[in-house]
């Protein structure tokens, strides 16, 4: 193993798309995957094996999500597209006047403030209520054993911990910093590519979990020692926030997009964007207008969109669908020139988030993600039990009056959003591309790639992508055709070229064939990817 050591990860080589009729499961690390396919074979559905390879992601790759996380789903079972928001919300002690008694007037990325109620566990207890075949316990099994057991460190989770691990040994200097370090870097530094880790404390909020159905976790011991450490450290969430949390089952908001019926949960997601993007897409292939120059446009337009009025749907001062009707998606097309505009009124968030998609020999179908939130979250881990605490509120606008302004048991605009399409009679699609504001521009990519181009799902993901952060600023995988990035230059984009690991985004894709009932699975070459098949 030392020759491994302290090594940076590159992509590795072509990787051809997977095919399976039994049961298929894709993420961005090979335990978590191996977890959703053996629950598959003890009896499981698509759902059980979600559940399973979600709680394994938090063990084998904490640099990304967490039991202190949030999580979304969709999911495809007896013809229909069901939406899960797992999302929790701002503790009801958010407000101007405790913030201002601490010296702040806008929420800060680490530390207790921005803490808002973890909803993952909530997730995979309604899913595994209403559609799980197994028992709750039973799904987390797998993840039990790679906390008690121990697990190998995989190559672009160790280089992500060490970023981690050298930027907190700089920013934490406080004691409620201290479990972070006493969780995951207990001997002073964090651990190489190979290094087996466990986490016995992990382990047993997941059995808690698993035996109480959520409820030690919401209401029971669990919530207990998360108020504890919040009381400590002058946190704002209490155990009162966390038991009167749920998760929500929701309606996907949905567009059509070239015979393709592309859901998205709505808001407090940004959703919205990938869906408002592709409507206004629709409408420029009316007019035989659409190449690369066309998506980033459309993208930017539907980012002010979102970033001006999506929040938590009790606080937006318009409805989801207005975004999305025929008239006003054609009125965004008809602004779409020649030229990049130059749009800067927003800074978009940050990432850290872990997606996967499930399959099984029933047709039913999940796309799930989640998150802790630029990496492992707030930087308070809750001691002894593995629970590292999401930092969601950062994201709260701090002007007064906006529509995602701060406030009290409230839902931040979420960055993280799951994918699914149906052509109808003919295919099932379960996607996702994490990373922040990456996720809406990639979910465009990888379906006009699969849409318009009619790649397989490993040639849409392996693609290479662009990211548009502001302005005329425009980022590029270096593998991008160069009469592509002149003619992107010509129309007067910002070109930067890099192969940034983290800026492009990571993500799954399995496609249904419902003809066949088979399927066919691309995974991510900028993570450690990989898809089990059955």
């Amino acid at each position: 193993m030392n020759s491994y050591r302290n090594t940076t990860y590159s992509y590795p080589g072509k990787r051809t798309a997977l095919y399976a009729k039994k049961g298929m499961v894709a993420t961005s690390q090979p335990l978590a995957a191996q977890a959703g396919l053996d629950t598959l074979k003890a009896g499981g559905n698509a759902v059980d094996a979600a559940i399973a390879t979600a709680a394994a992601l938090t063990v084998v790759e904490p640099t990304s999500n967490g039991i202190g996380g949030d999580a979304f789903a969709l999911v495809y079972l007896d013809g229909k597209v069901h939406g899960l928001n797992g999302s929790g919300r701002s503790p009801k002690a958010m407000t101007h006047e405790s913030l201002s008694s601490r010296g702040v007037d806008a929420i800060p990325p680490y530390g207790v403030l921005p803490i808002t109620v973890p909803g993952a566990p909530s997730a995979w207890v309604a899913l595994s209520e209403r559609f799980g075949k197994l028992p709750l316990l039973k799904a987390l099994e797998p993840a039990i054993h790679y906390a008690e057991e121990g697990y190998p460190v995989s190559p672009v989770v160790a280089q992500f911990w060490h970023m981690a691990f050298n930027a907190y040994k700089v920013r934490f200097k406080g004691d409620e910093f201290a479990a972070w370090f006493d969780t995951f870097a207990p001997g002073g530094q964090a651990p190489e590519v190979g290094d087996v880790v466990k986490f016995p404390g992990h382990a047993s909020t997941l059995k808690a979990i698993g035996e109480t159905n959520g409820e030690a976790f919401y209401r029971g011991e669990i919530a207990d020692k998360i108020d504890r450490t919040m009381r400590i450290h002058n946190g704002l969430l209490s155990r009162d926030d966390l038991a009167a949390h749920t998760a929500e089952w929701v309606d996907p908001l949905c567009v059509r997009y070239r015979g393709h019926d592309v859901y998205e949960l709505p808001p407090n997601t940004q959703g919205i964007i990938a869906l408002e993007g592709l409507g206004i897409l629709e409408q420029l292939h009316d007019r035989g207008t659409v190449g690369m120059h066309e998506q980033i446009e459309a993208l930017k337009r539907a980012s002010v969109d979102a970033f001006n009025h999506v929040a938590d749907t009790t606080s937006m001062n318009k409805a989801p669908s207005s975004f999305l009707t025929p008239s006003y998606l054609e009125k965004l097309a008809d602004q779409i020139g020649t030229h990049a505009t130059d749009i800067t009124d927003f800074t978009p968030p940050r990432g850290g988030t872990v997606y996967l998609s499930t399959a099984d020999a029933d047709g039913n179908m999940v796309s799930f993600i989640q998150s802790n939130y630029m990496g492992f979250g707030s930087g308070v881990v809750v001691p002894g039990t593995g629970i590292a605490l999401q930092n969601r509120a950062h994201n709260f606008n701090a002007k007064p009056g906006h529509p995602n302004a701060y406030g009290p048991s409230k839902r931040t605009f979420h960055t993280i959003i799951p994918g699914m399409y149906v052509k109808p009679g003919e295919a099932v699609c379960a996607f996702g591309v994490m990373g922040g504001f990456m996720q809406p521009q990639g979910h465009m990519q990888v379906l006009s790639r699969l849409i318009d181009d009619g790649d397989n799902p490993q040639s849409a993901l392996d693609g290479p992508r662009w990211f548009w952060e502001s302005g005329k600023r425009l980022y590029i995988e270096k593998a991008m055709p160069e009469h592509l990035i002149k003619d992107l230059k010509k129309r007067g984009h910002d070109v930067v070229i890099d192969d940034g690991v983290a800026r492009y985004g990571r993500g799954q894709i399995i496609i249904q064939n419902l003809k066949a009932r088979a399927y066919v699975g691309g995974t991510e070459k900028r993570a450690d990817g990989h898809i089990a098949v059955w």
